[in-house]
């Protein structure tokens, strides 16, 4: 007997879309890629056709239509109403019987852990955080940027590095090199003309994002300024994590913390050290670890976990991910 497609896999962030149609043997049977999962700023019925453009190609590929579930892990899914909401926009597609939506965070979690039991910290262009064990409990913040209380993200530090470099140049701060290092990034002499050109969209607006490793290399030749930034996210991270290991009661267990998403992957020297610092003072157990698998490998082990498959479908999913 042949093998079935069980699960479609989906890993849906701001920039890029990954699926996979995975057999009941944890065998990939294909894979496809598409543009960004942008709801907020596209509408759901859009965002999904983006879905869609993966699926069928995915689906042609291993000649099917149909999976037994889809397990998707999507960004902008920060709240249980938006994953309910998209939840039924996917069911809607009939691509599979059963359909459960997480947040993206959680792809990154399950990549990182060998059972469904860790902390994970994601810092890209935003931060979150989010926890989980075997018996379905989980742990999770909304998410939402500064009205649910968040700091840190590439976006996040870009604004308060230029926001100390406005300062430090007319007066109203101390003394930064972020004065210098931020407009020269784009060949300016001054803060006062990278405003300037950020305000009247001479650099476009997405290029702010640019300015984050900017703050990094000026921290690493050792502004006062940019490393108490870098310091502070440090303990944002640290943060997150503690709260999430006591919600689920496993700050006196052993217990995976997965770092993820491009600022906190980029290992940089300064807040790699910082964060193991800080979770060996307030979290000993916990054992970090930075995650470097493709996230829609979480979500096609999420959805093996739903189907209870067994450990060797497990292996096996993971197993072809390590050699992509």
């Amino acid at each position: 007997m042949g093998v079935t497609a069980r699960v479609l896999a989906v890993d849906a962030g701001n920039s890029k879309t990954d699926v996979a149609v995975v057999a009941d043997d944890g065998s990939v049977l294909a894979t496809a890629r598409a543009g960004g999962f942008r709801p907020p700023v596209v509408g759901i019925r859009e965002a999904v056709d983006t879905v869609a453009d993966a699926v069928g190609r995915a689906f042609a590929a291993a000649g099917v239509d149909s999976v037994k579930h889809v397990s998707a892990c999507l960004a902008n899914a920060d709240l249980p109403v938006e994953e309910e909401q998209l939840a039924a926009a996917l069911h809607a597609r009939a691509w599979g019987t059963t359909v459960e939506v997480r947040n993206d965070t959680f792809a990154i979690l399950r990549a990182g852990v060998e059972e469904p039991r860790g902390v994970a910290v994601v810092c890209g262009a935003g931060i979150n955080c989010v926890g989980m064990r075997p018996d379905g409990r989980v742990a999770r913040f909304p998410a939402l940027g500064r009205i649910s209380g968040d700091w840190g993200g590439g976006w996040g530090l870009a604004e308060e590095a230029l926001w100390h470099g406005a300062r430090a140049e007319d007066g109203r701060g101390g003394p930064t090199a972020l004065a210098r290092t931020l407009p020269a990034h784009f060949g300016l002499d001054s803060m006062y003309a990278l405003i300037e050109a950020l305000h009247l969209e001479h650099i476009e607006h997405a290029r702010r994002h640019e300015l984050t490793p900017v703050l990094f290399a000026t921290a690493t030749d050792g502004d006062p300024v940019a490393r108490a930034l870098v310091d502070r996210l440090a303990d944002e991270v640290t943060a997150m994590s503690v709260v999430a290991l006591t919600r689920l009661d496993l700050l006196d267990e052993e217990t995976p913390v997965l770092l993820g998403g491009g600022v906190l992957a980029a290992r940089h020297p300064q807040l790699d050290d910082r964060i193991r610092e800080l979770l060996a003072e307030r979290a000993p157990k916990a054992v970090p670890s930075v995650v470097i698998a493709r996230p829609v490998l979480g979500s096609a082990l999420l959805g093996l976990d739903h189907e209870e498959a067994p450990a060797l479908a497990h292996a096996r999913v993971r197993e072809f991910y390590e050699r992509v």
